[in-house]
């Protein structure tokens, strides 16, 4: 194999381990509107950019790190699209990892029943809320799910962009609208996501605890 056919190959091993971007196609024929000045209303810590990352994970997957606030996408070159994100309960309280089987476009939203049962607001939703601006899931959902089951835990949107950054009292990974939409667009089914809660540890702590999920993180703020 000559060099060209090397590097042919290798780029198309890379390219299909997530989705080239087009940004037209995030805001062309959108059922709602997405309020791209909602970006805004975000500190400007975390707002979407790319950012310099040392990990042994593959492009294309995703890392989530809920006591910074932070969701990465990993590309290529030693590099990551990192989105701020909000985290509610049902995101802190698990981490692992899980791969993205489903995705959804202004998806439904059920409440829990727990919701249903103190929440007269959820009640009314008892048998699902159609997509929409209003819709807690927001503008886009992807689905984690460990082997065959349901794991219940969602990375999605929300018409709140003044949460991001913060703990919030539910749902789980949340992205404003814009941010989500593009995440959406770059992420493949089959997308291997990796949660950690690496606010009270070390580096060195995490290293071990992870298995060697990612050495450190260098951001260039």
């Amino acid at each position: 194999m000559n060099r060209r056919q090397l590097f042919s190959a290798t780029l198309g091993a890379v390219s299909a381990l997530y989705l080239p971007f087009d940004g037209n196609s995030v805001v062309a024929k959108e059922q709602f509107p997405i309020r791209q000045g909602d970006i805004k209303r975000v500190p400007k810590k975390f707002r979407r950019r790319v950012v310099h990352i040392a990990t042994e994970e593959p492009p294309g997957t995703i890392i989530v790190d809920t006591r910074q606030r932070y969701l990465y996408l990993i590309l290529s070159g030693g590099k990551a699209m990192r989105y701020g994100i909000g985290v509610g309960r049902q995101g802190f309280s698990w981490s692992g990892s899980a791969v993205v089987k489903r995705k959804a476009k202004w998806p439904r939203w059920t409440p829990p029943a727990e919701m249903v049962e103190r929440d007269p607001l959820a009640a009314e939703w008892a048998g699902g809320m159609p997509g929409g601006p209003r819709n807690p899931l927001g503008a886009r959902a992807l689905y984690l799910f460990q082997g065959n089951r349901d794991t219940l835990y969602r990375i999605h949107g929300t018409y709140q962009p003044q949460s991001i950054g913060k703990a919030v009292s539910s749902g789980c990974i949340r992205l404003i609208n814009a941010d989500v939409a593009d995440l959406y667009q770059r992420v493949r089914i089959g997308a291997r996501v990796i949660v950690v809660q690496s606010g009270s540890l070390k580096a060195r702590e995490i290293r071990q605890k992870r298995r060697n999920l990612f050495d450190w993180l260098r951001n260039d703020d």
